[in-house]
């Protein structure tokens, strides 16, 4: 079976790049997409969901060095939807997406971009992550 998802939105956060212990990169930012509709009655309504986008190896290293908060991305990748608890103990769902894709946009909302130019070439990464124990998220 095969599932691809494409995300088009504004990073929420700069990157963060780590390691895995065996030296592998790791980077991951967030994702917000904004739906906008008008409802029965006609009063503009607004929806954003967020993603979480983990990127690896070249991939990895690519976005931590040109992306930051605010930039329009295009991602690809396989997602995958993880339930956790909040502080409060309520059951609360994220959408994570490790990226096959990257596509850097623009720059920032009301901004030219800046390091990469718009319409840049894809910057793509391996297929799968490593399966490694001890993965510091």
């Amino acid at each position: 079976m095969f599932q691809k998802t494409v995300v088009v939105g504004y990073l929420g956060q700069d990157p963060e790049m780590r390691y895995t212990p065996s030296g592998v990169p790791v980077t991951s930012f967030s994702v917000a997409t904004t739906r906008r509709w008008a409802d029965a009655s006609g009063a503009q309504q607004e929806k954003t969901t967020w993603f979480r986008v983990t990127c690896w190896r070249k991939l990895a290293e690519t976005t931590a060095q040109y992306l930051q908060k605010g930039r329009l991305v295009l991602v690809e990748g396989d997602i995958e939807a993880r339930g956790f608890a909040d502080k409060q103990g309520n059951v609360r769902a994220s959408l994570e997406l490790t990226a096959t894709t990257v596509r850097f946009l623009g720059g920032a909302r009301g901004e030219a971009g800046e390091g990469i130019p718009a319409g840049q070439p894809a910057v793509a990464g391996e297929d799968f992550a490593p399966n490694e124990d001890g993965i510091p998220f």
